[in-house]
């Protein structure tokens, strides 16, 4: 799959148009890596000797990809229209629009993929890996915070791993002050401060890839329809070297849209469906299905961009840096010591012939072709609003976000990040860093009064629902509420749309409470079974679906509901890629430990509900949380979530995994600790002259 996106070829043609700074510091930031590799005085961490590896030298276009595979991790739309497609051979169109009720549609293609092309995609997508991104960000004018000048809150969330993403840093040089966090592989702040700006990021969720279906000529299978007539694959031949045996030779085609991904899977191309239904093609003719991509563009310069924003002096120099960020397309809200506040959602849009993204699209006729990118005055943006509140948490980054898709997140977290900064007004540091950990589920609050009116079957689950009434929708590890309602709701999701679903059921699967909001109250004809001849009620599905919860907890966690809390199921779950699959060794590279939240709490700890051993593990959220205070930067706070070694044996391995758990923070000021015991080591950088 990463050969066929040829995601290394995309940042070697970037590093190309990359500014003459930018590159300075990438080829820098190279050099240092290698001479380390070169001179290092002892053995290289124990992954390399486990896994018979010696590393290669670093290049500065190793750097760059880590952009490329971000920006794939961080945009999701090519999973969402593959499981769209699929799931529009089995439901109405109406069907399907209540089952992912975002916002408003523009002329959609209808589904003509064949669906064994589109089995073949969604087999060979690292589903893992796609779609991981979500965040919160706020920002406070001085108007509206206690220190009179701007806060800027932010957590970054993405999948948990061993050890963390984000390495917290504070990098002192002639004419560059930065703290915050950055990233191995990467020589420039992802998120922080540079003493006069600071900057927070969440994912836009904006519609950036599109499928299209690529008829094969019938008289060359060699080549595909166009508007201009027949024309010949583009292909390269990718050779991957496997350990102990012989080369494995790919050939990678591609069409005027991207790479071809019907390709990957083994024997994929000798495998297509044969024929369009109802499009009038011949039976030896077939289609593939090919993706274009913001984030594979050659020109693309985010990491000029990132360069410009560590160095910017102002909000409009960092607004004007922006420019430049291409993908993935974020929510960039930003502060300076000056007292501006600003927003923008930087990054390419595709603008489209025809269409709306959301499906696969004929390719063969250029009318759901891309015809450039949003230009970037058009896309949303804020600078000193008057309200003095910029507010997101990946839902719609402006009223009409039509032209940059659909797929936003329920806006939950948003909705409560607002309530608690109205309920203060003028919240000091600490008190945003609380919010960061607010553990309130809007979610629950508007699914309680519906799901609580059931009649319950039985006294068991009688007291379960007098246990929901007296709740109030807190994600708490240590109640039993948070775990009887993610696990009745879980179970709802299964009563409602199973039947009409069928095998692709697990594929859709999540806890979705706007869905199933919308299906007890406006779509009610989902409550019925259409496997059985009776018509069943909404009230009836609700009921069964409380009792399956209940005996799937006393199962897992025994008859009692005195000892049911939620942090014996919700436990965040970091573990290392590779001693987290060794017997025993696991043991001292992986941490769990209890935690509050749930997939729509400000303090988010997502779950994967179609998981059967552990569907309430929290597997993705904040890694980094920092508060900016732009009346004293150096009283920033921040925290991530594990520790800042990478060795399991280091005392910095974990250390501070619970008090990223219990909202602590920490301060990362300008000046070195004054106490011998604070100190820990110097590392004395000392450049060679050129």
């Amino acid at each position: 799959f990463m050969r066929t996106l040829g995601l290394y070829r995309v940042a070697e043609e970037n590093l190309k148009v990359m500014s003459e700074e930018a590159r300075e510091t990438l080829e820098s930031y190279a050099a240092g890596v290698n001479a380390f590799l070169s001179r290092r005085p002892g053995a290289l961490p124990p992954e390399f000797a486990l896994l018979r590896y010696k590393p290669e030298r670093w290049k500065p276009a190793d750097s760059i990809v880590w952009g490329r595979l971000m920006a794939l991790t961080l945009s999701d739309n090519m999973r969402h229209e593959i499981l769209r497609a699929r799931l529009a051979k089995r439901v109405t169109p109406q069907q399907l629009n209540d089952l992912y009720p975002g916002g408003p549609r523009r002329d959609a293609p209808a589904t003509l993929a064949d669906a064994g092309l589109l089995e073949t995609i969604w087999a060979a997508l690292p589903l893992d890996m796609l779609g991981a991104g979500a965040s919160n960000q706020w920002a406070l004018s001085g108007a509206h915070s206690a220190t009179g000048k701007p806060i800027l809150a932010n957590d970054p969330h993405l999948r948990f791993g061993m050890p963390n993403l984000w390495y917290l840093a504070r990098l002192e040089a002639p004419g560059l002050s930065l703290a915050g966090a950055t990233v191995p592989g990467v020589p420039f702040f992802l998120l922080g401060h540079n003493g006069k700006v600071a900057w927070a990021l969440t994912a836009t969720h904006s519609d950036t890839q599109d499928l299209f279906i690529e008829r094969i000529d019938p008289a060359d299978p060699g080549r595909y329809q166009t508007p201009q007539g027949p024309r010949p694959f583009d292909t390269r031949t990718e050779t991957i070297k496997v350990r102990g045996e012989a080369d494995i030779a790919l050939v990678v085609r591609a069409t005027r849209h991207g790479p071809v991904l019907s390709d990957v899977q083994t024997g994929a191309r000798e495998a297509l469906p044969k024929g369009l239904p109802g499009e009038g093609l011949g039976a030896e003719q077939v289609e593939a299905m090919a993706l274009s991509f913001a984030g594979l563009a050659a020109d693309d310069r985010t990491a000029a961009a990132l360069y410009r924003m560590n160095r910017a002096g102002d909000a409009a120099q960092f607004m004007a840096a922006l420019k430049d960020f291409h993908s993935p397309q974020q929510n960039v809200a930003f502060a300076d010591v000056n007292g501006n506040i600003g927003f923008v959602s930087a990054g390419r849009v595709p603008v489209r012939r025809g269409g709306d993204g959301r499906l696969p699209a004929p390719g063969w006729n250029g009318e759901y072709d891309w015809t450039g990118w949003l230009a970037f005055d058009a896309l949303p943006r804020a600078f000193n609003p008057p309200a003095g509140v910029i507010v997101n948490a990946n839902n719609k980054p402006a009223a009409d976000s039509s032209l940059l898709g659909s797929d936003w997140e329920a806006g939950y977290r948003a909705r409560r990040i607002l309530d608690m900064l109205a309920f203060d007004q003028r919240p000091t540091i600490d008190a945003n860093a609380a919010m960061q950990n607010d553990a309130l589920s809007m979610a629950a609050r508007d699914l309680l009064p519906i799901l609580t009116g059931v009649v319950a079957n039985d006294d068991r689950a009688r007291r379960a629902v007098a246990m929901l009434k007296s709740w109030d929708g807190r994600m708490d590890r240590r109640k039993a509420e948070p775990l009887i309602f993610s696990a009745w709701l879980r179970e709802l999701n299964r009563a409602l749309y199973a039947d009409e679903l069928g095998p692709l059921f697990p594929d859709y699967w999540d806890l979705r409470p706007d869905v199933v909001e919308l299906m007890l109250t406006q779509r009610r004809q989902w409550c019925d079974d259409t496997t059985t001849p009776a018509r069943e009620t909404c009230e009836a599905r609700v009921a069964l679906a409380l009792d399956r919860a209940l005996d799937f907890i006393a199962e897992r966690h025994g008859a009692n509901p005195a000892d049911w809390r939620w942090g014996d199921a919700h436990q965040a779950r970091f573990s290392h890629p590779i001693f987290g699959r060794l017997p025993l060794v696991w043991r001292l590279s992986d941490v769990r430990l209890p935690t509050d939240g749930d997939a729509y709490t400000v303090n988010r700890g997502q779950t994967i509900v179609s998981d059967s051993a552990e569907p309430f593990a929290h597997v993705h959220g904040a890694g980094f949380r920092a508060v900016y205070d732009l009346a004293e930067l150096d009283n920033s706070r921040f925290m991530q979530a594990t520790g800042q070694s990478g060795h399991p044996l280091s005392p910095y391995y974990s250390n501070l995994a619970r008090r990223w758990r219990d909202g602590r923070t920490i301060r990362i000021p300008a000046s070195p600790p004054a106490g011998p015991k604070e100190k820990i080591a110097v590392l004395t950088l000392s450049p060679q002259r050129r």
